[in-house]
């Protein structure tokens, strides 16, 4: 079975309340984006996640807004990022990648968040498009699975 015919990710059974998952999103490709949202919120919704959705201006912005979200009055479970890099003809994409990707993992480790990822970085619109779809393949999908685990793995080590 190729990844394509995967079958759709299925939330993970959580012990506990239902979790609240803020869902950031950098809908620059809009249309990816929106195939990805879809998918996140059909994992989350099996879970009963309580989930609160922010846009930020493209992907560079996205751990920056979690951080932001970190200091606000609302408690936040986990967080799911989306995010989609076409590879274009200068260094900006190797630039933004990095640091959208790097950017991700610290806030993640430096407050112990759960954290989804769900940044495309691809070389096509055509490879973005084929990662949002309806189907198992859908990256927006498989990031709120990652942060429900997280959130799954935390509540049974007594880390919240």
């Amino acid at each position: 079975m190729s990844t394509a015919d995967a079958p759709l990710p299925k939330a993970p059974t959580l012990d506990g309340t239902p979790p609240r998952i803020l869902l950031v999103r950098a809908p620059y490709y809009r249309g990816v984006i929106e195939g990805m949202s879809w998918g996140a919120r059909r994992v989350l919704a099996e879970a009963a996640a309580e989930v609160d959705e922010l846009d930020v201006a493209g992907s560079f912005e996205l751990p920056q807004a979690i951080r932001i979200a970190l200091r606000g009055r609302v408690r936040f479970d986990g967080f799911v990022a989306l995010g989609c890099i076409v590879r274009g003809g200068t260094d900006h994409y190797d630039h933004i990648c990095r640091e959208t990707m790097a950017g991700l993992m610290a806030v993640a480790l430096q407050y112990g968040v759960a954290l989804g990822s769900g940044v495309l970085t691809v070389h096509s619109l055509e490879q973005a498009v084929a990662r949002s779809g309806q189907d198992g393949f859908n990256k927006g999908a498989e990031a709120a699975v990652a942060c429900l685990m997280q959130i799954a793995a935390a509540r049974r080590l007594g880390a919240v």
